[in-house]
């Protein structure tokens, strides 16, 4: 009975458009019943994305009603639902695994709980987080790579979608935390995700984000360009509240092109590395910077690959001779990122829906 909620559960995710892909081993339900007790995944099951009142999920499995308010303010505390305040009471909205209660879980991220999700990852190939389109994340290029006279989007700025903001806060890379839980991982900076608000002192009672001013977020997006990491977010053109700076060794989407070999794992920016052959020395420098493969020094000068450069523009920062930049790819090579999380939920879902989801 107790691991037929899971099963519930574990199905109830995966009819999101992140989806939650069911394996051979069970380890999703494992890991399912690490984080919730089989009274808050009986409520799980039974709830939506859009929000709703506790009495309104009670009834739909019969449970009491404060019984069920009670639990579903746990469950808000432990980082596995969301809630908002409706008029007169409280609103509940079911969370995906990615992106969602997975990366709520620094407080209780332990070394038995980093296990579980690796095997996940792992007997999945990524499709957890990878396999299917639109996907789940964008790279943001480096805005120093991009020529002036070039036009730029606001959602194709991370300082922009910053300088939008009311307040802002920065939290632990939780997939750094996990790998480096496992051995594995990397010495890039840990504390450098970075979420922000359209409202005032947001996170100023937060136990897991430190509140920090809008320069400070600045500054910190500026260390993890110096530092080599890549910017993403939701792959929709707005809103937007949050902006990773990942690795492809240890984020999960970006291990799903590095690893995984799953190339469409990660939208690409709008933009590829151009090289000035004229400037270019092959001197190689720019080769460390790129995590994805896609440079190369062929005769004393630098290769591009265009299949594998996701325009993130990190190599273009380092290039001592300035002999690279980033250029708009041709019109209709990369697809347009949805409007909004909405958008980009529906065209997900039917794309899975219909078998898409590979293509």
């Amino acid at each position: 009975m107790v691991s037929s909620v899971y099963a519930q559960l574990a199905q109830r995710l995966d009819d999101l458009p992140n989806g939650f892909p069911s394996t051979e081993s069970g380890v999703e339900l494992r890991l399912l019943a690490r984080l919730f007790t089989p009274q808050e995944a009986a409520l799980a099951a039974a709830m939506h994305l859009r929000r709703e009142p506790g009495r309104v999920i009670a009834q739909r499995i019969g449970v009491e009603p404060g019984e069920a308010r009670r639990t579903l303010k746990g469950m808000v505390r432990k980082g596995l639902i969301r809630v908002r305040r409706g008029e007169g009471e409280l609103l509940f909205s079911l969370m995906p695994f990615v992106v969602g209660f997975y990366e709520e879980q620094l407080p209780r991220m332990d070394e038995e709980l980093a296990r579980l999700v690796e095997e996940y990852f792992q007997e999945t190939g990524a499709a957890a987080v990878t396999r299917d389109q639109p996907a789940l994340h964008r790279v943001i290029p480096v805005e120093e790579a991009i020529p002036f006279e070039l036009e730029i989007f606001p959602h194709e700025r991370a300082s922009q979608l910053l300088e939008n903001a009311k307040s802002w806060g920065v939290r632990d890379c939780i997939c750094r935390v996990q790998q480096r839980l496992l051995g594995r991982g990397c010495d890039y900076p840990v504390e450098n995700c970075i979420t922000f608000a359209p409202v005032e002192n947001a996170f100023d009672h937060s136990s897991v984000t430190r509140a920090i001013g809008k320069e400070e977020a600045l500054q910190i997006l500026a260390e993890a360009q110096q530092a080599g990491l890549i910017h993403s977010t939701g792959n929709y053109v707005e809103p937007h509240y949050y902006i990773c700076n990942c690795c492809t060794c240890c984020c999960g989407i970006l291990r799903g092109v590095a690893e995984f070999g799953v190339p469409t794992a990660v939208a690409k920016a709008d933009f590829k590395t151009v090289v000035d052959a004229e400037a270019c020395t092959g001197c190689g420098t720019c080769l460390d910077r790129c995590q994805f493969g896609a440079l190369t020094v062929e005769e004393g000068t630098c290769v591009v690959d265009d299949v594998r450069c996701v325009g993130c523009g990190l190599c273009v920062t380092q290039c001592p001779t300035d002999a690279l930049h980033l250029a708009r790819r041709p019109v209709g090579e990369v697809p347009q990122p949805p409007q909004n999380i909405r958008a980009w939920g529906d065209e997900r879902l039917l794309r899975r829906q219909s078998g898409l989801a590979d293509t």
